[in-house]
């Protein structure tokens, strides 16, 4: 195999292992391979949830995806990526996003994955319901989150 770019965004889960062999397996020169998986937590903003609804628009998310990942590619050297984002209906616990990233060096992959994931939470247009105890609420980033994304 030889270093790849794979996004997808998709209902189905992913399964984690498979991934990060992909990944591992995708060149022998890369040194470092970090990964990120996030989780539909039970609580945000101190309401208990119990569920998330992600939406999108196909066409522009692909798009959006594909940008931010080349401006990855042009602040770091990267050999592999891997985006996957789930869509859909999702239960707490359930993984949402998987960012994978090799380099020759693990600091480039570090700040690769970083960059990624933080970019994701501002950038894509991913639009997200909670479902809580208190009913359904649309959901934005915060604050901080644009700021963490402002630092790159």
């Amino acid at each position: 195999m030889s270093h790849f770019t794979h996004i997808s965004v998709q209902t189905q889960d992913f399964d984690f292992a498979h991934e990060y062999q992909k990944l591992r397996e995708s060149n022998n020169s890369d040194g470092a391979l970090v990964t990120f998986v996030g989780l539909v937590r039970d609580t945000n903003l101190a309401q208990a949830v119990t569920g998330l609804f992600l939406e999108h628009y196909p066409a522009m998310t692909q798009k959006v995806l594909n940008q931010i990942v080349e401006q990855a590619r042009k602040k770091w050297q990267l050999g592999s990526v891997s985006v996957i984002h789930r869509v859909g209906q999702l239960c707490v616990s359930d993984q949402i996003v998987f960012v994978g990233v090799t380099s020759q060096h693990r600091q480039s992959a570090y700040h690769a994955n970083e960059f990624i994931m933080d970019y994701l939470k501002t950038r894509a247009p991913f639009w997200k319901k909670e479902t809580t105890t208190q009913g359904d609420k649309w959901i934005e980033a915060k604050a901080s989150d644009f700021d963490k994304s402002a630092q790159w």
